[in-house]
């Protein structure tokens, strides 16, 4: 019987590059001295059956994902998502509102001079915040500050036009029980009121990080979001006024 030596080395080893030459070699004596040897080549089949060569590139690409499945950050994830859910009820409100108004009960109300310099305000307040979020970009507190104060200041004097304008229509006699379009009226400007409201919650949060003197790298997102939410309120009054006066 040939001894380990007279072993040739496998036709493979032949073609690979010079380098590799001798560990082909010593893996084809390996087996070779297995020879005769059962319970030795029965474990030498085992690992190579077992063998997992995807593990270590696995390994690598693993190393190389940051863990996070969105490239965006889940704050801007999921305020994408609430102006999702917010745009179809609007948008449910918008059919149920034309929809009625073909009734011969609809009576339409008087449209209240205050709804204009209220829109105009609103669009201030926008720019304001957009501003706010242009100075986080530059690294300017300073615009910071001033962005968010002057959005703030104007959303609740907003809010306040539209509390004096449902005064005026109620002591005009134009209540909401009265008729369909009193009730709508009511209904779309108190929603929207309500969501304007909330993102008051997350400006007062962002503006009190801002006089903490918190990094201007952690504002920047904060303002991003509060100037996103912003503009798509204004988009959503401007889409509800041209239709209250359009009707």
């Amino acid at each position: 019987t040939a001894g380990p030596s007279s072993c040739p080395v496998p036709w493979h080893n032949r073609r690979n590059r010079p380098g590799d030459v001798g560990n082909y070699s010593a893996l084809g004596h390996e087996r070779c001295r297995s020879v005769g040897r059962p319970g030795r080549a029965a474990m030498s089949l085992l690992e190579q059956l077992t063998e997992k060569p995807w593990e270590s590139v696995r390994g690598t690409v693993v190393g190389l994902h940051d863990g996070r499945s969105f490239p965006l950050p889940r704050a801007k994830v999921g305020l994408r998502l609430f102006l999702v859910v917010v745009s179809v009820l609007f948008s449910l409100f918008i059919v149920a509102y034309a929809d009625r108004m073909t009734l011969s009960d609809w009576r339409p109300l008087p449209e209240p001079w205050l709804l204009w310099p209220n829109t105009v305000i609103l669009m201030l307040s926008s720019a304001a915040l957009h501003w706010a979020w242009v100075g986080a970009r530059r690294g300017r507190i300073d615009i910071v500050n001033f962005g968010l104060l002057a959005g703030g200041a104007l959303a609740f004097l907003f809010l306040a036009g539209q509390l004096v304008i449902w005064r005026q229509l109620n002591a005009l006699g134009y209540f909401a029980a009265a008729n369909p379009a009193n009730a709508f009226f009511y209904l779309i400007t108190g929603v929207h009121g309500l969501h304007l409201l909330g993102g008051l919650v997350a400006w007062a949060r962002t503006t009190a990080k801002a006089r903490r003197g918190e990094a201007i790298s952690r504002l920047r997102a904060s303002a991003e979001l509060c100037a996103i939410y912003w503009h798509f309120l204004l988009v959503v009054w401007l889409i509800l006024f041209a239709l209250m006066l359009l009707t």
